[in-house]
């Protein structure tokens, strides 16, 4: 029994680990992806970050005994890291050419929303306290967007609404998907979403500076480790071991605190729909995280 209660014990305590780290890197994401994309064209800089660090941790594995990914394993792989990386990063980054890091991120605050209804193909509809906060953190969101901000740019509110509902649907789907064990999973995802992201890079014509500034080198080199590395691995972990719901829970809580980093650092400014959009968004996650099962 103590074996048993000690088990639990460290599953809570790596699913905090992961939540904390989901959090405090995918909330700075949005400010680097800003930085990044003054020298660099969205598609590439959101395929270079993932390939280079899918193929590193990749190798990492390899060498440290870990199974290569069977054909099934590489199909599910892709599948998710298409959906995610390429579906998901890449047309936040593409949004990102026009409006600011905080928006984009108050945005993507619908993901536990769309995540929890396309869980329902697979029968696992959200509880009571859990739509409660979904209702709450939508509220949000529509109080943002009647607002006024994503009117004068079409093509990137379009851009954010095919990433949420391709995230959203890869987050539910990777769940039923056959994956490679471990960290080998990340890896996989992030090699072949990063592949998928340059392909479209290579095809769409971008154009890469030949001196890009220091501030976009360093801020793509912070998205590579702390948000493709730390922050991917952290969801991967997430999406294995808790309810949809919770695992994409950071759509709440990563915008409010990127809204605020966009603010201090970018010194980016926001009215009140946005501040009582941050309030119901708050309000929503608390909601969400209650009504999860034990």
């Amino acid at each position: 029994m103590n074996d048993i209660a000690t088990s639990h014990k460290d599953g809570r305590i790596k699913i905090l680990i992961a939540l904390f780290a989901l959090y405090t890197t995918w909330s700075t994401t949005y400010l680097g992806i800003k930085y990044a994309l003054e020298s660099f064209p969205p598609f590439f800089m959101a395929g270079v970050r993932y390939f280079l660090v899918g193929a590193g941790l990749f190798i990492y594995l390899r060498i440290k005994g870990h199974a290569t990914p069977d054909r099934a394993q590489w199909a599910g792989a892709t599948a998710v890291g298409g959906l995610l990386l390429l579906g998901g990063t890449g047309g936040v980054s593409y949004a990102q050419q026009w409006v600011a890091s905080g928006i984009a991120a108050l945005v993507i605050g619908t993901t536990p929303i769309w995540t929890v209804l396309f869980s329902g193909i697979w029968k696992e509809w959200p509880h009571r306290k859990e739509w409660v906060g979904l209702a709450v953190g939508f509220a949000g969101l529509l109080i943002l967007n009647g607002g006024g901000t994503l009117q004068a740019y079409p093509s990137a509110a379009v851009a954010l609404a095919i990433a949420v509902a391709s995230w959203s649907f890869g987050s539910a789907w990777s769940r039923k998907l056959i994956h490679p064990q471990g960290l080998m999973a990340g890896a996989a995802q992030m090699m072949s979403g990063g592949a998928l992201l340059l392909l479209v890079s290579v095809t769409a014509g971008e154009r890469v500076p030949d001196a890009p500034s220091l501030r976009s080198v360093a801020a793509l080199c912070y998205l590579a480790v702390f948000g493709s590395l730390v922050g991917y691995s952290a969801y991967v972990y997430l999406l294995k071991h808790v309810r949809p719901s919770l695992a994409t829970s950071y759509a709440y809580v990563t915008p409010v605190l990127a809204v605020l980093l966009g603010m201090w650092v970018a010194d980016e400014r926001l009215g009140w729909p946005e501040l009582a959009a941050m309030a119901a968004i708050i309000a929503g996650v608390v909601l969400v995280v209650m009504g999860q099962r034990k």
